[in-house]
């Protein structure tokens, strides 16, 4: 046979004929992603983009564009009107809208990165960054989440079933949304909590927070909830609305500089400007302070003990404690080796009993000297104090108070 009459046969077989279109579909498809990822990766070397982020888009682009070529080359393979293509056809047109979904998904998570690429969190002053980091991720969510629905629709739109019952799906709308939200009240505020926290400054991603009695940083917020990563590496994961409902600590909310205080019970033979001078000399001998704020003062002095409070400064909260701790300890060591009188101490009384035949003349002294009592014995200012509180006051005799007893 000719390769004229090979071929010709080969047009005249629906099977081998959807099988050569899918391969010269197939082979045009990759050609044409080849050549337009060779010239993407040449455009983002230029640009700097990250090859990770690149090589991200290459296989839902290639799924998209090979599902569109082997759509093409079976609709015209295939002859119209016939059942069977009709049904190939409808399939691949949900396949389509899948693969372009996620193509669009894995577009907007890209540029999100290049745009979040500007604003880097791990320098000193990073509260813009944080917050714009923050709204820009809640916003990436919420995108993707109505292209998925969109696509959901899109999906069911091609089932004439569900063009059909369209109608009466708009008409009932009202009544749906109001059941709906009835019961998914819950997971609609905690949505609706989401996004106020991203646009109201709130919190932020990488916000130092104090919440249910924990110290840790805010690691992500999602639309539902927030987790929050504990200083001991547990994580928290708490509710949208429990930031809009309970008051929490947000020790970065305007700057991450923060104001911390050493305390120390001494003796009171302590002497507060020489433990000034070390506290200067320790301070200037560590990077950890911030050289803003560094006081020394005498808080209390009560119970037998000086009560000495240092405040300093630094540059964010983990710096502060690493400080905090760094100073305690030197000050512990320069009170042992320098300062021993300053140590705290209990001091006890020793007092001698007195002989007996005194403790009888105090007491008897003390009868003599008459009742020192605020409302009770004969002294007129006593009688009359207690009149004052019981009412008049007056002295029975002994027929009376006999009297008194036999009825």
């Amino acid at each position: 046979m000719t390769p004229d009459e090979i071929l010709a046969e080969i047009v005249g077989n629906p099977v081998a004929r959807t099988v050569l279109y899918l391969t010269a579909a197939a082979i045009v498809a990759l050609l044409a992603v080849a050549a337009l990822g060779f010239a993407f990766r040449w455009m983002a070397g230029r640009r700097g983009w990250p090859p990770s982020d690149v090589s991200r888009l290459r296989l839902p682009f290639r799924v998209l564009a090979i599902v569109v070529a082997a759509w093409i080359a079976v609709d015209l393979a295939l002859p119209r009107g016939n059942e069977g293509g009709d049904t190939v056809a409808h399939g691949f047109l949900i396949a389509t809208i899948a693969a372009a979904a996620w193509f669009v998904c894995r577009i907007l998570i890209f540029v999100v990165d290049l745009a979040l690429a500007k604003y880097r969190t791990d320098v000193a002053d990073n509260r813009v960054a944080r917050r714009v980091r923050t709204q820009v991720l809640i916003l990436r969510r919420l995108t993707i989440v109505l292209t998925v629905v969109v696509a959901l629709a899109a999906i069911l739109l091609t089932f004439p079933q569900a063009q059909a019952a369209g109608t009466s799906v708009l008409a009932s709308a009202g009544l749906v949304s109001i059941i709906a939200g009835l019961a998914a009240q819950s997971a609609l505020a905690n949505v609706f909590a989401g996004m106020q926290i991203a646009f109201s400054g709130a919190i932020r991603v990488d916000d130092v927070v104090i919440v249910e009695e924990e110290w840790g940083r805010i690691e992500e917020i999602t639309l539902t909830y927030v987790v929050v990563h504990i200083w001991d590496d547990r994580r928290m994961v708490l509710p949208s609305t429990y930031f809009t409902n309970t008051p929490f600590e947000n020790w970065t909310r305007r700057t991450s500089e923060l104001l911390g205080s050493v305390e120390f019970d001494l003796d009171w033979r302590v002497t507060p400007e020489e433990m000034r001078a070390e506290m200067h000399r320790v301070l200037n001998r560590t990077e950890l302070w911030d050289k803003r704020v560094a006081v020394l003062q005498v808080t209390d002095a009560v119970g037998g003990f000086v009560r000495i409070r240092i405040l300093v400064t630094a540059v964010d909260a983990p710096t502060l404690f690493d400080l905090r701790c760094y100073l305690r300890e030197e000050l512990v060591a320069w009170l042992h080796q320098k300062s021993p009188q300053s140590i705290p101490r209990q001091r006890v009384q020793l007092i001698e009993a007195e002989p007996p035949g005194r403790a009888r003349s105090r007491a008897a002294d003390a009868g003599q000297s008459g009742d020192r009592s605020l409302f009770a014995g004969e002294d007129p200012a006593t009688v009359q104090r207690a009149s004052q509180f019981t009412g008049p006051i007056s002295a029975l005799t002994q027929q009376e108070i006999e009297a008194a007893r036999r009825r």
